[in-house]
């Protein structure tokens, strides 16, 4: 089973919450596809044995053979590619890799160069089997990668960190998931893009449940709101400054407060047999 935990918004709690259901779960593995800025990593403390880079395929042209029809041009959804008069020029930053411009060129006048988009790490903390992905500095697509770490995905239980925000990168990272547990605080931001990412969930039409972050900092209007959309609430976690110093010295929030241990376990459990579905 895949099991994403995502956010509407950054800060909200849901790499503690991804780390404390891999920890609770012994024998689990923990994927960690918030790319632009992996942070598992800091709570688990992993070590590695295998890094792998990822690059895309991205046009070049063969001057000898290009007639600068601009067929490719024209079929560019991305304006990647451009051709005025007899020059062609071709900006590998903004190609999405779809290859449609090596299909439609009749000359055959395109190669395939690379661009490199960022590296995957694979590794264990114990029995934790762990990858990340970290995304190259100024590349602006990070879909790729985040399915390249996804790849890793094995064993009866894998738990994707998805990254925050409802934009491509978390659409990608739900998407493979079987559940998500949307992670929030009871705040008016925690409560604004809570909605965002119930309506993302909903159009993907995917299965899903409410953990409460920071319980007690807000009010109850994240709460209220999901009974009366009918949203489970399989979790609240209680605002403490003994879990914000753990948290900024890089423990996992069961270590800093085990009587949550317990909570993690019994909400793993009914997520795992269908009981939060």
């Amino acid at each position: 089973m895949k099991i994403a935990v995502a956010s509407g918004k950054g800060g909200t709690g849901k790499t503690t919450v991804a780390v404390s259901l891999a920890l609770v779960a012994k024998e689990a593995q923990l994927l960690d596809c918030d790319v632009e800025a992996p942070n598992s990593h800091i709570f688990l403390k992993p070590t590695f044995t295998d890094t792998s880079t990822l690059t895309l395929d991205v046009p070049e042209v063969d001057e000898e053979k290009c007639t600068y029809c601009g067929i490719c041009r024209d079929i560019c959804r991305f304006n990647a590619i451009t051709v005025f008069g007899e020059t062609m020029m071709i900006f590998p930053e903004m190609c999405h890799a779809c290859g449609g411009c090596f299909l439609a060129c009749p000359e055959d006048a395109l190669l395939h160069g690379k661009r490199e988009i960022g590296v995957v790490e694979e590794g264990r903390d114990g029995s934790l089997n762990f990858a990340q992905g970290t995304l190259r500095i100024g590349e602006a697509m990070a879909p790729p990668l985040i399915k390249e770490v996804q790849s890793r995905a094995s064993g009866p239980l894998v738990i994707y960190d998805a990254p925050p925000g409802t934009s491509c990168p978390m659409v990608t990272t739900v998407r493979d998931a079987d559940f998500t547990l949307l992670v929030t605080e009871p705040t008016p931001f925690g409560h604004h893009d809570l909605k965002l990412a119930v309506t993302v969930l909903r159009q993907l039409e995917r299965p899903f449940a409410v953990i409460i972050n920071k319980d007690g900092l807000g009010d109850e209007q994240v709460a209220q709101w999901c009974k009366d959309e009918d949203i489970d609430v399989l979790m609240r976690i209680p605002f403490s400054r003994q879990a914000a110093e753990g948290c900024a010295t890089g423990q996992p929030l069961i270590h800093t407060m085990p009587d949550l241990e317990q909570q993690f376990e019994a909400m793993l459990a009914k997520v795992v047999s269908g009981g939060a579905a």
